[in-house]
């Protein structure tokens, strides 16, 4: 989700809730401690020099159970943001706290956003050698002439 996509969104909102995509919500008295931008140079194992720019909101869960963040309040914690840090409008990466930090891609379902799990992966799979997925077929679509019942094959 891009930033755009949420400040047009908060507006609509009576409460902002976030779930993380196995069901559990983020407890609803939680911070919103940080927006910044992430910027990531990096080079791949092919050797391809990339560059990521991301939206990072960092979530909190305090013991402020008097706390709710309303979605007029987090709209103008982000035009903030977008004036004093010059953020362009870009995708959102979401930081949150269980077991570790975990990142989060972002999404919405019609009533409270969703903290997509992210995965790593190859951006050089044509140069690393990593073969790619096999093709499963079934067994028993396969020519078994060489091999039946009473051949000698076996």
């Amino acid at each position: 989700m891009k930033l755009s996509e949420i400040k047009e969104i908060l507006p609509t909102l009576n409460n902002v809730e976030f779930q993380l995509e196995n069901g559990e919500f983020v407890p609803e008295h939680f911070h919103v401690t940080e927006i910044g931008v992430i910027v990531k140079n990096f080079i791949d194992c092919g050797g391809t020099i990339r560059n990521e720019k991301l939206i990072n909101f960092q979530l909190w869960n305090a013991n402020d159970f008097e706390h709710r963040l309303k979605p007029a309040k987090l709209l103008n914690i982000i035009q903030l943001s977008e004036e004093q840090l010059h953020i362009e409008d870009s995708e959102i990466e979401v930081e949150y706290q269980s077991t570790t930090i975990g990142k989060y891609d972002l999404d919405f379902n019609g009533s409270h956003f969703i903290l997509k799990n992210k995965q790593t992966a190859c951006l050089a799979q044509d140069a690393c050698g990593i073969p790619s997925e096999k093709q499963k077929i079934k067994l028993s679509e396969l020519n078994s002439s060489c091999c039946t019942p009473n051949s000698g094959c076996c």
